[in-house]
């Protein structure tokens, strides 16, 4: 992977969950604490390290509460503040980084310096406000221990799950992200077909009267009217209907679905794969989504996938791990 995909990447990444964690209190700004929450859930090395240490989402965003309340009560002001609400970041617009958080991330980007979410965190249990050290000291532990695991978890040993076997016809990417929610509850969630317009964002709706939950069964369903944020969405006629099929079941561990446009079969179809690790505070989750060699991708698959296909790519799987971790938040 080039430097330039893994800094797009990890930054594409750690803005969504940080902007997500501050849409829960009503903010549009997401500042270096929400930034260490996003880190806390992060698939690579970072989260592992700070999950590792027994630092979960709950535990984090309780003392960045406390915390915030002790910086208030320091200057004699006293203030209760509204209780966290639900994740709209996806329902609404209009969010930023805070400038100190934007320059962090830059800087982890920077020259000889990988830009990964492990570069993040080293730029950020060093900034010189001191916030991220209270936070931690409140978690029980300093920045210097969080350096310690986070060399340790550098080098990880046999944790990643077997890549998927290419299938001829298809063209297809794969990526992970981190679940903070038992194995068997993220199992349950992805093989009810009434869920998954929560994770496919081609589905808006599904008709899941009378069938059993069994592979080999389709669902009828329809393309989205409209966005999150109620904007709406145009669709010709012969892209509104979807059959969507359960191609596998294996519980706890895998689960495949198969998303068809009936009244478009010379389009492409989509498969979609998720393998489920057991992990520290959660479940590792592993998304392969496969497109059919038709007509759209013709042009794509005659030669290796550009960068910036590759991006593409990873943006679509990036959604749906993301709307995934979202329902358990």
């Amino acid at each position: 992977m080039s430097k330039f995909v893994r800094v797009a990447q990890t930054s594409q990444s750690l803005s969504l969950a940080a902007m997500e964690e501050a849409s829960r209190l009503g903010l549009r700004e997401a500042d270096i604490e929400h930034l260490f929450l996003a880190l806390v859930i992060n698939d690579q090395s970072a989260g592992r390290a700070l999950r590792g240490m027994g630092i979960d989402l709950d535990a984090g965003r309780r003392a960045v509460e406390e915390q915030r309340a002790a910086q208030l009560a320091s200057l004699g002001i006293e203030a209760s503040f509204p209780e966290a609400g639900r994740i709209v970041f996806h329902e609404t617009g209009g969010y930023d980084w805070a400038k100190r958080a934007s320059d962090l991330i830059a800087r982890s980007g920077g020259k000889d310096k990988n830009g990964d979410a492990a570069a993040v965190l080293r730029e950020l249990v060093a900034e010189p406000s001191g916030l991220i050290a209270d936070i931690l000291d409140r978690l029980g532990t300093t920045p210097l221990d969080v350096l310690g695991h986070l060399d340790q978890s550098d080098f990880p040993a046999g944790r990643t799950a077997p890549k998927p076997a290419k299938v001829k016809g298809w063209v297809s990417g794969s990526t992970e992200t981190f679940v903070p929610a038992p194995m068997e509850k993220v199992w349950e969630f992805l093989a009810d077909p009434t869920h998954v317009p929560d994770w496919e964002m081609s589905v808006g709706s599904i008709d899941h009267t009378g069938q059993d939950r069994t592979p080999g069964i389709v669902w009828q369903g329809l393309a989205p009217i409209g966005r999150p944020d109620g904007k709406p969405v145009k669709v010709k006629p012969r892209f509104r209907c979807r059959s969507i099929e359960l191609v596998t079941a294996h519980q706890p561990k895998r689960i495949a679905w198969r998303i068809a446009y009936p009244d478009a079969p010379e389009s492409s179809s989509v498969l979609t794969e998720f393998t489920l690790m057991n992990t520290t505070g959660g479940t590792q989750v592993q998304i392969t989504k496969s497109w059919s060699k038709r007509q759209g991708w013709r042009s794509l698959v005659a030669s290796p996938l550009r960068p910036i296909q590759k991006f593409i790519v990873w943006i679509t799987m990036f959604r749906t791990g993301s709307a995934i971790s979202r329902a358990f938040r």
